[in-house]
């Protein structure tokens, strides 16, 4: 039976939860409102702006009846007083030809030299080639006014006779009104998209509280850890402290179970951390993980094992543990890889890559017994694009692959160290390809590595790692491990793995 205080805590809970949709619906809302008065106000700028430019009483030119010839190649008829063609009240007439119908009195001025002045007669019926010109010369002649007439565009209208239309001035107040809606509504929706990104956060967390107090929703976990990035799922650990002053890890813990508690406790740790406690696992357990030792140190670069001793040394110190768990020449190269000392730099200098391959020659091949200390030398101090060089010259210069030579030469834990950091530098993918392969293999699985790996390499190389599996064991990892685990384990691996190729 729940006392009173543990049911209130879930109903309370539960109502915190059940408010978030009616929060984001409120905020929607206001959305909403803000993009249609914005609508509104920018359809009516628009048409402000249209009416602006669509000017009334403008039309097309009308010709004026007057103006048009009524005979073919006849002279226009007469046009109303006032207009075209009528001489002013003072109009005097002037030029040699007379006005129509009448005779023109010669000037004195006008007669040729030593003759008199005479009249001289008109054409009957025709205009005077000088007619004078209205308003000149006398009072002004009143302005022709157009006949209102309909215009013949439709769209435009005439001129009316009377004073220039003005255009109506552009609303300047819904102007602003619509620019002042659309920054609102821009706002919203940045308020928008902060809101569900912090409901989101908010549901995580009030979920995973859900899962532990009303029995665990296995489904749920596998969803919110399998779908996002390490840096996405460590966070949360913090803000569910934050939040209900619990431990997120040691919850999932006491709710989780098998194989699957140890792959949720793996995602919830930083690469780093991981790695740490990997190593740790391994030498304080009952007995040596020497190939969790030997995948780790061989594979991870200098600034991830210099970070993984940082985070060691809040015990002993890593090459102290190492020391006291190993011995022989398996110890001096584990320790060796664990300075984080290899030399990084891509160019390759040939001449010392042959220098190299001669040396690691006469150190195996070419010797009764072997010198492990030059492998060991030359192996965990050159860069990995050096010692590819020399694995090529030792390959030409000796007729046989460095490997072979290696298993040829030492055994145990040493030759298995030695040819992990061999395989490591000529294809990492596929040494991780192998290491899946030989964890699901046979009777049994060897769930520590197969979640180790999957883990550490989910965010690095699992594509490639993918695509070694199946060219080099004709079938996919994904389809492997669906044959080789079962239930809410497998689910969250297959998560990991990405697909199937």
């Amino acid at each position: 039976m729940l006392n009173i205080e543990e049911k209130n805590k879930r109903i309370f809970n539960s109502n915190k939860i059940n408010l978030i949709p009616k929060r984001c619906g409120q905020l929607l809302l206001l959305c909403v409102k803000s993009f249609s008065r914005t609508c509104a106000h920018i359809m009516a700028f628009h048409f402000s702006i249209s009416q602006a430019h669509q000017i009334p009483g403008m039309g097309a030119f009308i010709p004026n009846p007057s103006m048009l010839s009524q005979v073919p190649g006849g002279y226009p008829s007469p046009p109303h007083p006032g207009g075209y063609g009528a001489p002013s009240p003072n109009q005097q007439s002037c030029g040699m030809y007379p006005q129509p119908g009448g005779t023109m009195h010669q000037n004195p001025g006008m007669s040729y030299p030593g003759q008199p002045a005479q009249p001289m007669p008109g054409y009957p019926g025709a205009p005077s080639p000088n007619a004078p010109m209205p308003g000149y010369g006398g009072a002004p002649s009143p302005m022709p006014a157009y006949p209102k007439v309909p215009s013949p565009n439709p769209t435009m209208p005439a001129y009316g006779g009377g004073a220039m239309p003005v255009a109506p001035p552009v609303n300047v107040r819904e102007t602003g009104k619509a620019f002042l809606d659309l920054k609102i509504f821009s706002i919203f929706l940045l308020s928008l998209s902060i809101a569900m990104c912090s409901t989101h956060t908010y549901t995580i967390l009030n979920t995973t509280n859900a899962e532990i107090t009303h029995g665990t929703d296995e489904q749920a976990i596998i969803n919110l850890l399998g779908s996002r990035s390490n840096k996405q799922r460590v966070p949360l650990l913090r803000a569910y402290k934050t939040s209900y002053g619990k431990d997120l890890i040691k919850d999932l813990h006491s709710e989780l179970s098998g194989d699957f508690r140890k792959l949720v406790m793996a995602m919830l740790k930083t690469p780093t951390e991981f790695d740490a406690y990997e190593l740790n696992s391994a030498i304080k357990g009952a007995g040596t993980d020497e190939a969790c030792l030997i995948e780790i140190l061989s594979s991870r670069s200098n600034n991830e094992i210099k970070e993984i001793n940082r985070i060691y040394k809040q015990g002993e110190k890593l090459r102290d543990a190492i020391s006291g768990d190993t011995s022989g020449h398996f110890r001096r190269l584990l320790v060796s890889l664990a300075q984080g000392n290899r030399d990084e730099r891509e160019n390759v200098d040939i001449s010392l890559a042959k220098q190299d391959a001669q040396a690691l020659y006469a150190a195996g091949e070419n010797k009764l017994g072997t010198d492990e200390s030059k492998f060991n030398a030359i192996l965990c101090a050159r860069s990995k694009s050096h010692l590819r060089a020399v694995f090529l010259e030792y390959q030409h210069m000796c007729g046989r692959d460095i490997e072979k030579s290696i298993s040829r030469e030492m055994s145990g834990d040493l030759e298995s160290g030695m040819l992990a950091v061999v395989k490591c530098i000529k294809n990492t993918p596929a040494y991780f390809a192998e290491r899946l392969y030989k964890s699901m293999k046979g009777a049994g699985t060897k769930d520590r590595t197969l979640i180790r790996i999957m883990v550490s390499r989910s965010e690095v190389d699992m594509l490639d790692i993918r695509q070694e599996y199946v060219k080099n064991y004709g079938k996919s990892l994904y389809t492997h491990i669906s044959g080789d685990t079962s239930g809410d384990y497998k689910k969250l691996l297959l998560m990991l793995c990405g697909g199937s190729d």
